[in-house]
């Protein structure tokens, strides 16, 4: 078992790194790059070289390659000289107006500086000529523009993207000389009233506590960098774009850090166990918080992404398996008989109707004769709203389960132990209940974790139909969004799911049946 399990998950990993190689060099190398700015507004409102420059930024941004302004360049030299108010001093303004006369701008001190550093890094120098009218005027977005610029490797994002996947907050996260005091150790939560991890020089403050909100104890401290989106949902990690709660911000009666152990409490959604570190706190922070962890995100209502998709998904399969099993022993029990036949009926149609088409059909049903909430945002009991997408989910599936319980079912009739069972006087209710049903189901328990993690990645169809505030939509979105961060992200978390399904199939299968073994001894289980 210890052998099996270590070279399956040796192998796992192994897969799981070529999808991720195989997956970057398709989106980063395969794909042209100017796709991203199809559905950038801000691009469209750019215009001559401004739009040339924008696109760099948005390159950079999305790791196709680095670059640097010489404006910028010029900005942290002359802050460093002479403080805030650099931007008077005359040298500064000759430097910055010198790049607007592509005649002259070498013989600018600066510009040979900003040239010879970054050609000594490896960068490409890239000189933008102002774009002018035919009278000489610099056009509207014309500007002259100095970069160094360099391409980055896919194979460079690809080290990156696997050394940087799982990170660990640590005392020295916090980049701030004026912070003396790091920590991490355990203090009493007065929000939850028990104990919490909690840390000083790291990005949060809280690493580990305790709420009220499934699953009750929550952590800071490891984080899972699946990917970052830069179109929909712009700078969110993909994991906390599918871990946020989608209703409306919640505001509870609290307090903030300075009023603990006071009567003075206040209306707010912030969320105090989500405090990250700010440099340059407010003279309001001051009053409010006793140090720099002052930045809280807000506190949302509902479920989350993946959570409306784990539950809808969830409530589907244990549906199905209820109804069609069950139903599957009927049909092979009465075979050819009306139950059968009827049973076979529903199994045809669902099987060859379009599932966009029974989508409508059961919506339509539900709607009209139930009154059952069409979408889930027009839903005034949000209970409801679940209903229609889990019928629609579960119908299929029972169809499937009853289909294979019944072939597998009959293929056991036919068997040698069924004849020495009835033989040996055993009624036809304990032959089916206690053995052929038992040998049908070895076929369909691999495919029950399969069934369950499936779940957490959402119904696409079902999802868009309903309006599901799921996960099920989201790699469609970044396919059609070229939201690159979010298409790795989603490939590498499906991965993951199918190869842990599989692993745990294997467990199963192994755990029902004992004549099935993983031990690679010799003369060991099939």
């Amino acid at each position: 078992m210890k052998r099996y399990m270590a070279r399956r998950i040796l192998f796992s990993v192994f897969s799981l790194l070529v999808v991720i190689s195989v997956v970057m060099l398709l989106v980063y190398t395969l794909i042209n790059r100017n796709v991203i700015f199809q559905m950038d507004d801000v691009w469209n409102k750019k215009t001559l070289n401004d739009r040339i420059v924008y696109e760099y930024v948005q390159y950079q941004k999305y790791g196709y390659l680095n670059y640097a302004d010489y404006s910028n360049f010029l900005k942290t030299k002359y802050s460093s000289l002479l403080g805030d108010g650099y931007t008077k001093d005359a040298g500064y303004k000759t430097d910055k107006d010198a790049i607007q006369d592509e005649n002259t701008y070498l013989d600018n001190a600066s510009v040979k500086e900003f040239i010879s550093t970054y050609e000594a890094k490896g960068y490409t120098i890239n000189y933008i000529q102002p774009a002018r009218s035919a009278s000489g005027k610099v056009r509207n977005g014309g500007n002259g523009y100095l970069l160094a610029v360099m391409e980055r490797s896919v194979f460079l994002r690809l080290f990156d993207y696997i050394t940087h996947l799982f990170t660990v907050e640590t005392t020295n996260d916090v980049q701030d000389p004026a912070l003396t005091e790091r920590y991490i150790r355990v203090e009493k939560d007065p929000y939850s009233g028990l104990f919490a991890v909690v840390g000083s020089g790291t990005t949060h403050k809280y690493l580990l506590y305790f709420s009220s909100r499934f699953p009750f104890i929550h952590q800071n401290f490891i984080h899972l960098n699946l990917g970052t989106s830069f179109t929909k949902y712009r700078g969110q990690e993909m994991t906390e774009v599918i871990n946020r709660p989608t209703g409306e911000q919640v505001q509870i009666e609290t307090q903030y850090p300075l009023q603990i152990g006071t009567d003075e409490k206040v209306m707010t959604a912030l969320d105090f166990h989500s405090l990250t570190y700010n440099a340059t706190p407010s003279k309001k922070d001051l009053t409010q918080y006793p140090d720099n962890y002052t930045t809280a995100s807000y506190r949302f209502g509902g479920l989350s992404m993946i959570e409306n998709s784990f539950v809808i998904g969830l409530i589907a399969t244990a549906l199905a398996y209820l109804i069609g099993l069950p139903l599957g022993i009927l049909m092979a029990r009465y075979k050819d008989g009306f139950f059968d036949k009827l049973g076979n009926m529903y199994i045809i149609f669902i099987m060859s109707v379009p599932s966009l088409a029974y989508i409508f059909i059961f919506a339509s049903i539900g709607t009209s004769l139930f009154h059952l909430p069409y979408k889930f945002a027009n839903a005034e009991v949000k209970i409801l709203a679940y209903i229609l997408p889990i019928i629609s989910l579960s119908l299929p599936s029972v169809g499937s389960l009853m289909k294979w319980m019944r072939r597998y079912m009959i293929d056991q009739m036919n068997s040698d132990y069924v004849k020495f069972a009835r033989a040996e006087g055993l009624s036809e209710g304990e032959i089916f209940s206690q053995h052929i049903s038992r040998n049908a189901m070895i076929y369909l328990v691999h495919g029950i974790p399969a069934n369950i993690l499936g779940c957490l990645t959402g119904a696409i169809i079902t999802e868009r139909v309903y309006a599901v505030p799921g996960v099920g939509n989201l790699l469609t979105v970044a396919i059609n969004g070229h939201d690159n961060g979010i298409i790795v992200g989603c490939t590498v978390f499906y991965t993951t799911l199918s190869i842990l399904s599989l692993i745990l199939g294997d467990l199963l299968l192994a755990a029902y049946d004992p004549r099935i073994s993983l031990s690679s001894s010799k003369g060991g289980g099939r």
